[in-house]
């Protein structure tokens, strides 16, 4: 239905495509990935609305393709009074509303056979969209995704995250042929996130969903379209299979790049030996042997096989620290917030100088607020060691970066010497060349929160408050942030609703139920998640297969390739019970 045959684009600052083709067929599901920055979005821009853009190559969409949409900056109106059922069903309450206006109009008019027309598209349409029973389609979407209980709830007064999963409903009930939804996880609670999943997994129509969240990667989408580096690469399978495709490759790739290595060294110590030979010899058949040799040696390097999708360079997230400082850093006693209604009342809690906690609750239970407000350190409830230093890492971007700023011009307080100095560091984070000079405006979400994360590191802190700082991240950036996470000698309070970062990265969370906090370990939360959403072995098989892989890196590192390939064996087989 939808074919895109070696499509090149470019924007003046950036070369974005280069010759890529795809194609989406019925019943696909596909997660659109790739790293921060590398054009996906504009690639959704381009599908729907080719005209937009000056482009080389084809781009073949079925003229009878309706093309439905869900955006990743959805604003909530908050001056809507209408309820969820009526935002729902607006599209079948409209054709129905048509098609009475039509026949009443049949009554008086004299032009009948106009009017008849009218009223068999207006039928069709709403035939098509299922109208007839489009109440009970409104119902199950709403009990899918365990929200019947917001049904006659005015839409102003829904959650980000609630919303969100209202406009998908709506936009998958329009009945379009294939439908974009571009990160519709971000900021999702748990609840709300398994709620997704539930619609995803349920539509019969083809999707494309731009996505970072490896939950709904595990275990919503029959192909993976994968973009970096201008070139795009497709596969037909689930994430976890492609996954191991990828890891496949990279054995194979580095056995054969120390193979060619050592031929390398070998060739290189005869060329240094014949021009060794040629500083006291002369002779022209010696001058022709060297040229030949360095020929071949420069043969053997351009034939080195690049795999831009299998070796991606992750950013060099490291946090460091001015001065450690042991024992109790914050205390939070009798803390209240309230908004029109009271969202925490009396929590207490303290944080030691190493501990990593996650703040976990639904979304609109006051977490962002807590943060906030100890990073003012303005309350009277909120106790912070004058020894520390507090870096914040905002949901909301602005508060943080400012948009009028080159991405040089932000880095200028940041406690470098010189733009040398500033350059070195933000290239380990991927921010080389020009793009140096683009203003942070123009920057994607997940490029933005790379650069937040660069600012809190450049602040030497020892209290990181990190507010969602996975969201709009790729996966190699999550995985070097947890790294980052992980090595970290000072104390992180994270908000996040990113399962595997908590799981991989916290000692423990802090829980929000009932407008209070409690504390839970590590093991009792994995168990609450995991007995919600999977069976009781799914938990075990997955630390299994970490444990495997983690072998497996370390095997590659000894260049122990035999010892890698039995591993990946066993590998296949604990992902086939996932």
């Amino acid at each position: 239905m939808i074919k895109v045959d070696n499509l090149s684009f470019s924007f003046p600052q950036k070369e974005l495509y280069n010759n890529i083709s795809f194609t989406f067929e019925e019943a696909q599901h596909c997660a659109f990935i790739g790293t921060s920055g590398s054009g996906k979005s504009t690639l959704i821009d381009i599908l729907m609305d080719p005209e937009k853009y000056t482009f080389e190559g084809k781009l073949e969409v079925d003229p009878t393709c309706k093309i439905g949409y869900v955006s990743q900056f959805s604003q909530l109106d908050k001056t809507k009074e209408t309820t969820v059922f009526e935002y729902i069903g607006e599209p079948f309450i409209k054709l129905q509303n048509e098609i009475t206006a039509i026949c009443a109009e049949m009554e008086t008019s004299s032009d009948i056979d106009t009017l008849l027309e009218k009223y068999q598209l207006a039928l069709d349409a709403f035939d098509s969209i299922g109208g007839d029973d489009f109440e009970s389609i409104i119902n199950k979407k709403l009990n899918l995704a365990n929200l019947m209980k917001l049904k006659d709830v005015r839409v102003s007064d829904l959650s980000g995250g609630e919303f969100k999963l209202i406009q998908v409903m709506k936009e998958m009930l329009s009945g379009p042929d294939f439908m974009i939804m571009d990160e519709p996880d971000v900021f999702l609670d748990f609840e709300n996130l398994n709620a997704l999943k539930n619609l995803i997994n349920s539509h019969k129509g083809m999707l494309l969903v731009v996505t970072h969240n490896r939950y709904l990667l595990n275990h919503c989408f029959n192909k993976i379209l994968h973009l970096e580096n201008m070139e795009i690469q497709e596969f037909d399978g689930r994430y976890i299979e492609y996954n191991f495709s990828l890891l496949q490759t990279k054995i194979e790739l580095q056995e054969i790049a120390v193979a060619e290595q050592e031929e390398i060294e070998r060739y290189d110590e005869i060329i240094n030996n014949l021009r060794a030979i040629a500083t006291y010899n002369s002779e022209a058949s010696r001058g022709r042997a060297l040229k030949a040799r360095v020929r071949f040696q420069e043969r053997l390097e351009a034939r080195r096989i690049k795999a831009p999708f299998v070796n991606i360079k992750q950013p060099d997230i490291r946090f460091g620290i001015d001065n450690e400082i042991e024992g109790n850093i914050l205390n939070v006693n009798h803390y209240s917030v309230a908004f029109g209604e009271l969202l925490l009342e009396n929590v207490n809690f303290e944080i030691q100088s190493t501990d990593k906690v996650a703040i976990i609750g639904s979304n609109g239970t006051g977490k962002t607020t807590l943060l906030r407000e100890i990073f003012k350190n303005k309350h009277d409830s909120i106790e912070i060691n004058a020894d520390v230093k507090v870096a914040y890492l905002s949901q909301l971007q602005g508060e943080v970066l400012n948009d009028s700023n080159t991405i040089l011009e932000e880095f200028i307080d940041a406690g470098f010497e010189t733009y040398d100095e500033i350059r070195a560091y933000l290239s380990n984070y991927g921010f080389e060349g020009e793009i140096v000079n683009q203003k942070i405006g123009s920057l994607s979400g997940g490029e933005k929160n790379i650069l937040q994360l660069a600012k809190v590191s450049a602040s030497k802190a020892n209290l990181l408050l990190l507010d969602e700082p996975t969201s709009h991240l790729d996966t190699y950036t999550q995985i070097a942030l947890e790294k980052a996470i992980q090595e970290y000698k000072g104390a992180i309070i994270m908000i996040s609703h990113d399962f595997y970062s908590v799981v991989n990265g916290m000692d423990y969370v802090l829980i929000i139920e009932d407008k209070t906090i409690r504390k839970m370990s590590m093991r009792k939360f994995r168990k609450m998640i995991y007995a919600s959403h999977f069976d009781k072995d799914y938990l075990e098989t997955e630390q299994k297969k970490k444990s495997v892989e983690t072998e497996i890196e370390l095997a590659l590192k000894d260049t122990n390739f035999e010892l890698a390939k039995g591993l990946v064996d066993e590998l296949e087989a604990l992902i086939k019970l996932l």
